[in-house]
């Protein structure tokens, strides 16, 4: 229809394009605060609206400023939109923690910083690269993910502690446990006791998510002057 494309391509901010591009981005940002929502993220469907809705604000301010004060020679549309992309790090620096040796949180802040993107986008009035970036995001949130978990193997790190009551250890039986269990090697460290009668060997390893631990613990209980056993 003529007065929707018209409605849509309109360059000028009046209170009626306002409502639209808010609205718009409660829409965009709230499809994708859904997903990370359903997924018990800890930044989700109201975060990801309000950063959304915060960066299409900055984005039509920017363009209001010039446009009500033509005498403003620095009326620089894209001035502020530069910060929201570089301040929107440190939003999403906080959604990122570490569990142990893991790291999470790292796509949940991926999605903050594009989110802010598409807020900056129905702000400008890109509402075409807005909507298709939306959509694109969510074929990588949701598609994507379950493409990962089919054809790839998902592991985790974790900490692994073998004590010994002796300094000598034949190694080889180890690796060869571990290599049997597809668990990789991520560092490695030996450290002895002062009295050079005791052994432990500090692994970070890299654990396929399917391992049977209770097995795993059996053939490592198997090695000789093994004593404790930590995974964590």
């Amino acid at each position: 229809m003529p007065w929707i494309e018209s409605l849509f391509s309109q360059t000028y901010i009046d209170p009626l394009q306002i409502f639209i591009r808010l609205l718009l981005s409660l829409l965009l940002g709230g499809a994708i605060g859904w997903e990370r929502e359903s997924r018990r993220q800890p930044a989700g469907l109201r975060t990801h609206i309000l950063i959304c809705l915060g960066s299409t604000l900055l984005m039509i301010t920017s363009i209001y400023i010039p446009q009500t004060f033509p005498d403003f020679k620095n009326g620089d549309p894209g001035r502020i939109a530069a910060q929201v992309v570089s301040g929107i790090g440190f939003l999403g620096a906080g959604a990122i923690f570490k569990l142990g040796v893991n790291v999470k949180g790292l796509t949940t802040a991926a999605t903050i910083w594009v989110v802010a993107a598409i807020g900056l986008s129905i702000g400008a009035g890109v509402y075409v690269g807005a909507l298709l970036g939306t959509l694109f995001i969510l074929f990588v949130l949701i598609v994507l993910n379950r493409l990962e978990k089919k054809y790839f193997t998902i592991a985790h790190y974790k900490s692994l502690q073998l004590h010994f009551d002796t300094i000598k250890i034949e190694t080889e039986e180890l690796f060869s446990i571990l290599e049997k269990y597809k668990i990789k090697i991520v560092t490695i460290n030996i450290q002895q006791s002062k009295d050079k009668k005791k052994t432990r060997i500090n692994l970070i390893i890299s654990l396929p998510q399917q391992t049977e631990l209770k097995r795993l613990y059996k053939d490592l209980n198997d090695i000789d002057h093994i004593t404790q056993i930590r995974l964590g």
